[in-house]
This record gives C-alpha cells, sequence and structure tokens, in this order.
C-alpha cells in the first residue's frame, strides 16, 4: 500500500480544461494541468503564453471563463484570493511586491498575524494577551527568518536590500502563510548568476523541509532543467508538450522555439 502511494502520489493541482478570455483575445485555452504532491514543477513559454494569467486563475485574481481547478480534489472557482491564501496556497509575483518601506521582519511577521491569537479587543486596549501574542509572532518570526538566513537583516527596510535579498524575503513572507502549494513567478528574474545557484538551493531547501508542492514560472533554462521534475509547455495559452526535463529537452518543437538549438545538451 505504501509502495503504489509513493509511486502514484495524490494531485495537490489539477486545472481541466482552464480557459480565460478578454474580451475576443484567449488568454488561456483548454489548460490540463496535474501536479503530484510534493512534486517540484515548471510552467514555461515564451512571453505572452498565457503562464502568469495560469497562476492569476489558479490564486483567484482572475475568474476562468471556462474550465475548473481543482486544489487537493476540492474546487476553487469562485473564492477570493485571500481566501484562497487561507485555503494554503502561496504565491510570489514576478515583479517583487514587499512592503518597500517596512523592516524584512515586518515584512514577514504581517503574514503570521491572521493566527496572532489575540481578539480586536486586545488589540485596541492593548492588553496583556496583546503584547504577550505579540512577543510570540516576533519570536516565530525570527525563527522563520533564521531559516532563510535572513536573521541578521531582519531590521533592514526591505528596499534597501539587494535583489535577490529581496526575493528572499518574499519567498519567506509566502512561505509563512503555511502554504501546502507555492507559486513562484520568474523566482530568477533579474538575478546575477551567483543569486541563480543561490536560489536554486534555497528552492530545494524549502521543498524538502516544509514538504511542499512547487509550482514556478521561469525563463532561466538552468533553473528549470536543474531543478523540476516535472515541466509543462505553453504557447498561445495552449499546451503543446509536458513531461520530465528530458522529455522536454528532446522535444524539437520546444527546442527550436523556446531553448534553441543545441540547448539540451548545455541545461
Amino acid at each position: 500500500m505504501s509502495k503504489q502511494n509513493t509511486q502514484n502520489p495524490p494531485l495537490t493541482l489539477e486545472t481541466i480544461g482552464l480557459t480565460k478570455r478578454f474580451g475576443g483575445l484567449r488568454a488561456v485555452g483548454n489548460v490540463n494541468l496535474k501536479i503530484k504532491k510534493g512534486e517540484l514543477a515548471g510552467l514555461i513559454g515564451p512571453n505572452g503564453a498565457g503562464k502568469t494569467t495560469a497562476f492569476n486563475l489558479i490564486t483567484g485574481l482572475y475568474k476562468p471563463t471556462e474550465g475548473e481547478i481543482l486544489f487537493q480534489g476540492e474546487s476553487i472557482v469562485g473564492p477570493e484570493p485571500f481566501e484562497i491564501t487561507r485555503m494554503g496556497i502561496g504565491r510570489t509575483f514576478q515583479n517583487i511586491r514587499l512592503f518597500s518601506n517596512l523592516t524584512v521582519l515586518d515584512n514577514v511577521r504581517i503574514a503570521y498575524h491572521p493566527h496572532a491569537g489575540y481578539s480586536l479587543f486586545d488589540g485596541i486596549a492593548r492588553t496583556p494577551n496583546y503584547y504577550a501574542k505579540e512577543k510570540e509572532l516576533t519570536e516565530k518570526t525570527q525563527e522563520f527568518l533564521a531559516i532563510f538566513g535572513l536573521e541578521k537583516l531582519q531590521n533592514e527596510v526591505a528596499k534597501n536590500l539587494p535583489y535577490g535579498e529581496q526575493r528572499r524575503v518574499e519567498i519567506a513572507r509566502a512561505l509563512a502563510c503555511n502554504p501546502r502549494l507555492l507559486l513562484l513567478d520568474e523566482p530568477a528574474a533579474g538575478m546575477n548568476p551567483k543569486e541563480i545557484v543561490e536560489l536554486m538551493d534555497l528552492i530545494h531547501l524549502i521543498h524538502d523541509r516544509f514538504d511542499l508542492t512547487i509550482l514556478l514560472i521561469e525563463h532561466q533554462m538552468r533553473v528549470v532543467m536543474g531543478i523540476c521534475q516535472h515541466i509543462t509547455v505553453l504557447d498561445f495559452g495552449e499546451v503543446i508538450a509536458e513531461g520530465t526535463p528530458k522529455d522536454i529537452q528532446e522535444n524539437e518543437r520546444v527546442v527550436e522555439a523556446y531553448l534553441g538549438k543545441g540547448a539540451g545538451h548545455a541545461a
């Protein structure tokens, strides 16, 4: 029984005929995704292929024109983005969205506040329970920052950090919401080679340590081929290929359109 479960883990995310139209433009058409529990999967394709639109549909920012989205077997079409976050789906954005004038500590601590454990009255009256729970939140956030190597930067204002560190803070904040599925939208965008290597190590760390299912959009083939177990390729809003990194590297249509000749050997 355990062997079967290991070989055939349940689906964390499934989209069925997922379609989104903006007026006469079809941004995503009949996309069927199957992301297994614990999988580290990639979603690739050229600019305008519909990747971020798919993320926005999964997280409730957009509503599908047609199709279904299932998270752990339950439909998530309809709930607002904050409700989907509470259900267990976290995400980062292509353009970093930190509270730029707040410290690293406060950026991540905000994600814990829905579980603060004190009432509105406690917050207004500043009761002993309020101060006790706020202290717990701060300590928990500091422990969490240490996992990401950010404890020494906790009092730094987010906008003053290097780009790679800002991305690390954003991922830490998404994980502080305690997701079971993490969506990363171009996490390596704008990074130098050293930062990319550090990012790949970080993604491996959080995938293993937090027992996460991860789906990432990425143009850096070094990242996609280096860490993803399964890859789906979109073109003009439709799935044109899917499989292991080896499958994708050997797919002539994908190699010619997105990776370039010889990329399968260089990755």
